[in-house]
């Protein structure tokens, strides 16, 4: 049976939800993330869920709102918020229970964002972290390498996007390329770790079955050579494919044994 390959709005999304999590985790402390922290993610639209998952995989206790039935619904059933209250007390006192147990949270107020910024202004309540301080830059400016700016050696610097996929969808075939995609990080790179970690838990329905990491073209080339190293060695014998984008193209990679 061949795993159906994510929507383009789907991958869109899991590129969105990366790309902020790697402005939120920079703040971040390596053993708890932003855990402790407040994350005033604004309105719940297209970008908000972005944040929102992306604030729940490094840690926050989140606060969005929106006062849209359906879109609270929905980020209730996608797993994106957590909670769903009426008022911003009850928003409160989740949010300082999390907040004091260091724990992740996401809570949505049933409410325009404009008034429940208005009541948090007006009782003095303060984010550590705002949606309007962070921006989410489209993934094709992100990734795309401009002439002058690094040599070849300097493949560390150049943004890489890379995903990883199985036919079959079995978790256990998807965690061994995990593993192999954990062997290729830097040691020290804990926010990549914590990603790969947390992620598909939070990504949820929407980008079922897709691994995605943004890294650089060192982490790409180092994944793919070691992917062929044990296709070669029959050490991965399913159907898998890889996708990578840096300078702006696309490359990928597929294994698939049926088809020798």
């Amino acid at each position: 049976m061949t795993l159906e390959p994510p929507t383009h709005s789907a991958f869109l999304f899991a590129v969105s939800v990366a790309q902020a999590y790697s402005a939120l985790i920079e703040t971040a402390d390596r053993e708890i993330g932003l855990g402790g922290k407040l994350f005033d993610a604004g309105e719940l639209d297209d970008a908000g869920r972005a944040l929102v998952v992306a604030a729940n995989i490094a840690g926050a206790a989140t606060l969005v709102a929106s006062a849209d039935r359906l879109a609270q619904k929905q980020a209730l059933r996608d797993g994106v918020a957590d909670f769903l209250v009426n008022s911003l007390d009850e928003a409160l006192r989740i949010l300082k229970n999390q907040l004091r147990k260091r724990e992740t949270v996401s809570v949505c107020v049933g409410l325009s964002p404009a008034l429940v910024e208005g009541e948090m202004s007006g009782r003095g309540v303060q984010a550590d972290l705002l949606r309007h301080d962070l921006s989410i830059a489209p993934h094709h400016e992100a990734l795309i390498f401009r002439e002058g700016e690094e040599t070849e050696p300097g493949l560390r610097m150049i943004p890489a996007l890379v995903t990883w996929r199985v036919d079959s969808g079995r978790p256990q075939e998807l965690a061994q390329l995990d593993a192999i995609a954990i062997g290729c990080l830097d040691q020290d790179d804990w926010q990549a770790r914590r990603w790969l970690r947390l992620s598909p838990r939070y990504l949820g329905r929407p980008a079922h079955g897709l691994r995605l990491l943004a890294a650089h073209s060192e982490f790409a080339a180092r994944f793919w050579e070691q992917l062929r190293e044990q296709v070669d060695r029959n050490q991965v014998a399913f159907a898998f494919e890889s996708c990578s984008w840096f300078r702006g193209a696309p490359d990928q990679f597929r294994f698939d044994p049926g088809a020798h």
